[in-house]
């Protein structure tokens, strides 16, 4: 059983995403269909991360986000984090989130271990901020994770700093773990375009969704580095930010 949903799920991505699935063929765009006696044309395909979850089923996830603002000032706001603590093997992360549409607002980003009463990282982003995805990176700021501590995140647009109450909220949840021995040996040995794979696999999802930013940010141009990062992103319903 738990096979047949993981295979429904990968197809429901690459469906979603106008991709096939791993093991599928799509013709190549611009091709011909094979003329009688000729060999068949190449096919491509696309193969995608598929994450699997963490199976303790740790508490906590994503907070707030969709379409948010006034009439006037409507954007979606998302902490790319899935619906449940995600994890990662890193001491310092990196966090991201997406915005629509440029915003003048102040834009707060907070990072909250629940045994402290200060927060770990409290910044504001200077203004305007502009639309897309956009990335903390927790060692540009000194922060380190602990292992086994679920902290919580936020990125907050202020339309009115005098009334808190009217923020627009977005955030997850981030736990750091001891990575698993065959995954650091696989790791260490893999391509970086291998890495988004393997991590995904091992459930660590804020590993998996740098992995994939960083090829991104080197390769802004390559469609398939971003179908590759939306198609993470629909398994844990988020909106793709790519397309």
């Amino acid at each position: 059983m738990r096979a047949f949903t993981l295979v429904a799920l990968i197809a429901l991505v690459a469906l979603a995403l106008g991709l096939p699935v791993r093991g599928a063929t799509q013709e190549t765009k611009g091709s011909r269909p094979s003329a009688p006696g000729e060999a068949p044309a190449r096919a491509s395909t696309v193969a995608v991360p598929v994450y699997k979850p963490p199976l303790r089923g740790a508490p906590g996830g994503r907070v707030g986000g969709g379409t948010r603002g006034t009439p006037r000032d409507l954007f979606v706001l998302s902490a790319l984090a899935p619906d449940h603590s995600g994890l990662t093997v890193r001491e310092q992360p990196s966090l991201y989130w997406f915005i629509s549409s440029p915003t003048a607002f102040l834009v707060e980003v907070t990072l909250t271990d629940p045994q402290a009463t200060r927060p770990l990282l409290e910044m504001r982003l200077p203004s305007p901020v502009a639309a897309g995805v956009h990335r903390i990176r927790l060692a540009d700021h000194g922060v380190q994770l602990a292992q086994g501590v679920q902290y919580r995140w936020f990125v907050a647009v202020v339309p009115d700093p005098a009334r808190r109450s009217r923020d627009i909220l977005a955030g997850g949840t981030i736990e750091r773990i001891e990575p698993p021995e065959a995954m650091k040996t696989r790791a260490v040995q893999a391509r970086r375009d291998e890495l988004p794979f393997i991590y995904a696999e091992a459930g660590l999802w804020y590993d998996a969704l740098t992995a994939v930013s960083e090829l991104i940010e080197s390769a802004p141009d390559n469609r398939e580095l971003q179908r590759q990062r939306a198609a993470l992103l629909i398994q844990v319903g988020l909106p793709s930010v790519d397309e």
